[in-house]
């Protein structure tokens, strides 16, 4: 029996959560290291890089839905001690990530100049920006298969091998971008396609010691079941827990690209001063991003298994510390915020809206993670679509809406407090509505 339906529930939650607190620092490393190497290159090696994020970060989350998903229906089969279905659906999903980038592959390369050029870029930041696709679509297919290997460990259980993983892929990117950026070591300076060329050699070992651990240690991938029925069956299954991941997650950049339009109203120096908030924002939600990295794969676990009681015992807990843990940071940010601020800029009204975005929104940090839990309760359950429209009341129904009516009423400090009520309203509908979804499973009226 798997340790995540037997030990109790903290223990449990403590021992996978505590391991991947490297691992998503790694995660959050990997971006900012590349994008500083690069910085060294230039204003305009910069610009291109900047030009690639969104569409770096949005084929990210199309892929991370997909293994989000594959993730959810191996542990719900591992948690009912069905290795052969965890091991036939591991499988058929390196499949289906493999066919779905090998499609990213060739729209990408097809339409690289159109797209790039319609975002903004032109002349020698446009040729810079597409000698790094090119290099960065190459390898997306070893890319994907790692992204979805590495969620079935954490998914299995192993959290400590998963935040290895994630530990030497990001030391391992910041070695060979040092290398293939400037030319060391008898290698030829690469420039901004040493920083693609870096990720990807990276990315493929982790992909190769990924699949290595699954194959040999968890038996999750299998010969049988090769047939094209069995596939299908497989990937329609996977694609119906992935769509709406994949949905839900898209939501997070399109929110953030809606309200930096409406920030914008109020100057360069409130874009950039939201821009250094969501960096902070990134690193000091790193140990509750643990927290939600176990969670799902452990409600899914026990979901297979029948065990509604540790599931309810799980999402009490979890609730509990993510506004515990809001509480705590609001007081954190309350002391440091200022100091901080001068780190990140020299420029006076820069720091005065980084300082009052942080002061506002941070008393809604613990509800935004209690609402970010629900989806991840909602999936571990089978149901994506609810977790999916969680995030779309979160995003149209609240957030958007809210800054626009605060911008209106009270000017740039009113976004702020539009995002803190839409934290607040968020998770509050997310805590009651996940209740309500697992009192009504446990007493089989669904």
């Amino acid at each position: 029996m798997s340790k995540l339906v037997k030990d109790s529930v903290l223990e449990t939650m403590l021992n996978m959560a505590v391991p991947m607190l490297a691992g998503t620092f790694a995660l959050n490393a990997y971006n900012l290291t590349d994008t500083w190497f690069v910085s060294r290159l230039g204003t305009d090696n910069l610009a291109a890089m900047s030009y690639t994020f969104p569409v770096v970060m949005l084929l990210g989350f199309v892929m991370r839905g997909i293994s989000t998903g594959s993730m959810a229906l191996v542990a719900h089969a591992l948690g009912g001690k069905r290795q052969k279905t965890a091991a036939r659906l591991t499988t058929h999903a390196v499949f289906l990530i493999s066919a779905i980038s090998l499609l990213i592959l060739i729209a990408g390369f097809l339409t690289v100049n159109r797209l790039f050029s319609s975002l903004g870029a032109t002349g020698d930041v446009l040729v810079l920006t597409r000698k790094y696709m090119y290099v960065w679509y190459s390898g997306i297919v070893f890319l994907g298969v790692q992204i979805l290997i590495c969620d079935i460990i954490i998914g299995s259980g192993e959290t400590v091998q998963a935040s290895i993983l994630m530990v030497s892929g990001t030391l391992l990117n910041i070695f060979l971008d040092y290398v293939m950026i400037f030319g060391h070591f008898y290698f030829p300076a690469m420039g901004i396609q040493g920083a693609a060329l870096a990720t990807i050699i990276s990315q493929t070992i982790v992909m190769a010691a990924s699949v290595y651990i699954v194959h040999h240690k968890h038996r999750l991938l299998t010969k049988s079941s090769l047939t094209f029925r069995r596939i299908f069956i497989s990937w329609r299954r996977i694609l119906r827990m992935g769509i709406p991941g994949v949905l839900s997650t898209v939501l997070t950049p399109l929110s953030a690209a809606i309200v930096i339009r409406i920030v914008a109203g109020y100057g360069d120096p409130a874009v950039a001063a939201c821009g250094v908030a969501g960096r902070i924002e990134m690193f000091a939600f790193m140990i509750p991003m643990t927290v939600g990295m176990s969670l799902m794969p452990f409600v899914a676990q026990n979901f297979g298994a029948g065990r509604f009681d540790r599931i309810q015992a799980v999402r009490k807990g979890t609730i509990f510390f993510a506004l515990s843990f809001g509480i705590v940071m609001a007081g954190v940010f309350f002391v440091i915020i200022k100091p901080v601020a001068l780190l990140f800029s020299d420029d006076a009204e820069v720091r005065r809206v980084l300082i009052r975005y942080i002061c506002i929104t941070c008393f809604g940090y613990g509800f935004m993670e209690a609402h970010r839990y629900s989806g991840f309760c909602m999936t571990g359950i089978h149901k994506p679509l609810t977790s999916a429209l969680l995030n779309m009341i979160r995003v149209f129904v609240l957030l958007v809406p809210l800054s626009l009516i605060g911008s209106l009423a009270m000017g740039l400090s009113g976004v702020f407090y539009g995002r803190l009520l839409a934290d607040i309203l968020s998770g509050t509908i997310g805590i009651i509505w996940t209740g309500r979804v697992l009192k009504s499973k446990v007493s089989g009226t669904t």
